[in-house]
C-alpha cells in the first residue's frame, strides 16, 4: 500500500496523499476462478483512494463481495455505503 503522490482520490475527490487499491483484491489473484476470469491487466488494475476512502471500502466490504460486485470504480461510487462516506470525507480536514 505505497503512497502515491498527493493529487485526487478517486472515490471522494479530495486533494489528499494517495493509497493505491487493487479492484480485485491481491489475497485473490492466485484462485482458480480468477486466474481463469481475468487477465493479467484486469487482475493488477486499481484505483487510488485517500486513507479514509481505502480504509472505508475494506471496512465495509470483505474481498470477495470486493471482487464480485464492487471491481470497477463506478460501481465503488454506486454503493450507497460509499456514497455516504465519500460526503463524509468530503468534508475532513487533513
Amino acid at each position: 500500500m505505497a503512497a502515491a503522490a498527493s493529487t485526487h482520490c478517486e472515490l471522494c475527490g479530495a486533494v489528499r496523499l494517495l493509497t493505491f487499491h487493487h479492484l480485485i483484491p491481491r489475497k485473490l489473484h492466485r484462485r482458480p476462478f480468477y486466474r481463469r476470469n481475468h487477465d493479467r491487466a484486469a487482475l493488477q488494475a486499481g484505483v487510488h483512494l485517500c486513507r479514509h476512502c481505502h480504509r472505508a471500502v475494506h471496512r465495509f466490504f470483505d474481498e470477495a463481495t470486493l471482487a464480485k460486485s464492487y471491481a470497477t470504480l463506478a460501481a465503488l461510487r454506486a454503493a450507497p455505503e460509499l456514497q455516504r462516506h465519500a460526503a463524509w470525507a468530503r468534508k475532513q480536514k487533513r
